[in-house]
């Protein structure tokens, strides 16, 4: 990296390089069995340079190659758009635990073990499911080097498994699904399949819902279906800065419910989406973009934050190797008092909705969802009475989000989102039913 630096600093203004190298070992279950087992190693190597005050940039998959990476870097700057920022100095890095040895050390064998006992767990449960599941473990080292001094390195681990049961019967299809992610060893097959149990016995019925508006409570799951890719939007620093953001001019303004906060946080520890820095160098910091229903801050890099006249956010991502736009890194949604019994004993008609299909098909920026319900239960007079078919729930977030009923405990989602299911007293519900 050293080499490539000093190679991109004689051709240029600034420069900076990104290497990440995986180490990945997947495991697929299909049909109630193991289908195949891999292991991957990759590796990344971006330059970025700015000459003659442009962006120009190459990748490629080996550090060997460094002069070719930095001509190409260096050829492209003359077509690149003018670079307004300056790459960050030196500094210090937030201490943030994301790796975990015992990843490493994971033997294959017990990977195994875990999805087989997952699977075993659930057709005990029905002998009639088909069941699929992913589970792999990984390690990751990232290293960002500049011409200012910059420089910041990282390795973390991380650990998944996902669990999914299919029940189909003529023509009518039941998917239900779990997971779990950590940058510990998940060895929760068990806790994954009872969660996975447990849905399906309250689908075990099909219930008729009316067409109209209706009570509806949206799990976790169903909040990060629903409202989830609008927000996502909605305070991307690059989106405001191109006028496209609905609430791009509202800061300080109360958009939302005073019960909803919602802030950035990469500082966690031990989740995946965790880091000490994002992939430009700029330290990691919680970044609070909703406090109290109030629009608060918007997430940005180092680009994006310049031109807007603001400060990075460190949520330059890189994606797959390409130039840093702004991502979130893990949106966490703050709990509120309400147990989800208590939500569902509160409602005479109504639904909840677990999991959506094709929700985020609609106009996100402008925040409306309409989606099929893939997994949702009808709720009589306080109590989920059965499964719901052929029903689809619609609405704006924006409108929803200024008036919540009630907000429950927060779990996590995946590996980068912790939501609280969210009640709602007033949801466009349509049903063939």
């Amino acid at each position: 990296m050293e080499r490539i630096l000093a190679k991109a600093k004689k051709v240029a203004e600034q420069a900076d390089v990104f290497v990440v190298m995986s180490e990945e070992t997947p495991l697929q279950f299909e049909a109630n069995r193991l289908k195949h087992a891999q292991s991957k190693q990759s590796t990344l190597v971006a330059v970025r340079v700015v000459r003659n005050g442009k962006i120009g940039y190459s990748a490629g998959t080996s550090l060997e190659n460094g002069q070719s990476l930095v001509d190409m870097a260096a050829a492209a700057a003359e077509f690149g758009m003018t670079a307004n920022f300056e790459f960050p100095t030196a500094t210090n890095y937030p201490r943030i635990d994301i790796f975990d040895a015992a990843v490493e050390s994971l033997p294959l064998e017990t990977m195994v073990k875990q999805g087989d006992d997952a699977i075993a767990l659930l057709r005990k449960h029905n002998p009639d499911l088909l069941c699929d599941a992913w589970t792999s473990k990984g390690v990751v080292s990232v290293r960002i080097m500049n011409s200012r001094g910059g420089h910041a390195e990282y390795k973390e681990s991380f650990s998944n498994l996902s669990v999914s049961a299919n029940l189909i019967r003529g023509t009518d299809m039941l998917f239900v699904g779990e997971s779990e992610s950590s940058c510990h060893p998940v060895l929760s097959a068990k806790s994954i399949a009872e969660v996975i149990i447990k849905r399906l016995e309250l689908a075990a019925n099909l219930a008729k819902v009316t067409t109209g508006t209706l009570p509806v409570v949206f799990t976790p799951d169903g909040v990060a279906g629903a409202f989830i890719p609008s927000l996502t939007a909605a305070f991307n620093g690059k989106l405001v800065l191109e006028g496209a953001s609905p609430i791009g001019s509202k800061i300080g303004q109360n958009v939302f419910d005073a019960k909803l906060q919602l802030w950035d946080d990469p500082t966690l520890a031990f989740r995946p989406t965790s880091r000490p820095c994002d992939d430009e160098g700029v330290p990691s910091q919680r970044t609070p973009l909703i406090e109290a229903g109030r629009v608060a801050n918007f997430y940005y890099d180092l680009q994006t934050a310049a031109l807007a006249n603001k400060r990075s956010t460190g949520n330059g991502s890189r994606g797959r190797g390409g130039l840093p736009s702004p991502s979130p890194s893990a949106f966490v949604v703050d709990s509120g008092k309400t147990t989800l019994d208590e939500m569902i004993s509160d409602i005479k008609e109504g639904l909840v909705v677990d999991d959506l299909m094709g929700a985020d098909q609609g106009n996100i920026l402008g925040g409306d969802f309409a989606g099929n319900i893939l997994l949702g239960y009808k709720v009589e007079n306080g109590k989920i009475v059965g499964r719901v078919k052929d029903t689809m729930v619609s609405g704006n977030i924006y409108q929803l989000l200024k008036e919540i009923t009630a907000v429950g405990e927060a779990r996590w989602v995946g590996g980068g989102l912790f939501v609280p299911p969210l009640y709602f007293s007033r949801v466009s519900v349509t049903s063939k039913g």
